[in-house]
């Protein structure tokens, strides 16, 4: 068995396949933000979902990927689908480890931002195998789709009026 070109272990032959889907959301930028998750097994769906008052679409994306995988109870063998070039970008291109290694500065010398959403993600990263693909929002792809909406109607939590 093959993943990403290479041989799996024994370990990773016995570990459980997880489908996450994620967006993130914010009306206005910063402002009330939404995050939601749709975690795929076995054919057991679970979806998570949150909010924060004041934060940015990128920390709501962030924050998606990070909450998704840290409800897994066991190491797994993980597809991370999101439409955050950000996102799959820094993790992809290694960027965030770079970044990481450069005291969470970026190539340019200014401070990458979100280094404390990086950190708690690549700890996560540690404790899974997981893969990063990138789709086009609002192009139908249904689970990007779902996520978006709720992660919308979770903006509205902090709505005046």
């Amino acid at each position: 068995m093959y993943k990403n070109g290479k041989i799996l272990s024994v370990e990773e032959k016995q570990m459980k396949k997880v489908d996450i889907f994620t967006d993130g959301a914010c009306s206005s930028n910063p402002g009330p933000g939404g995050w939601c998750a749709i975690l795929k097994c076995d054919g057991v769906e679970k979806i998570l979902s949150g909010s924060e008052k004041e934060t940015t679409n990128n920390r709501m994306e962030l924050t998606a990927v990070i909450k998704a995988l840290d409800a897994l109870k066991f190491s797994c063998i993980v597809t991370v689908t999101t439409d955050s070039k950000y996102v799959c970008d820094a993790v992809n291109q290694r960027w965030v480890y770079s970044w990481r290694d450069n005291n969470w500065r970026k190539k340019d010398k200014k401070p990458a931002l979100n280094p404390d959403l990086w950190q708690l993600l690549l700890e996560l990263l540690e404790k899974h195998s997981v893969t990063f693909c990138w789709v086009k929002g609002h192009n139908d792809h249904p689970e990007n789709e779902r996520c978006d909406a709720l992660a919308v109607l979770e903006t509205k939590n902090f709505k005046i009026g």
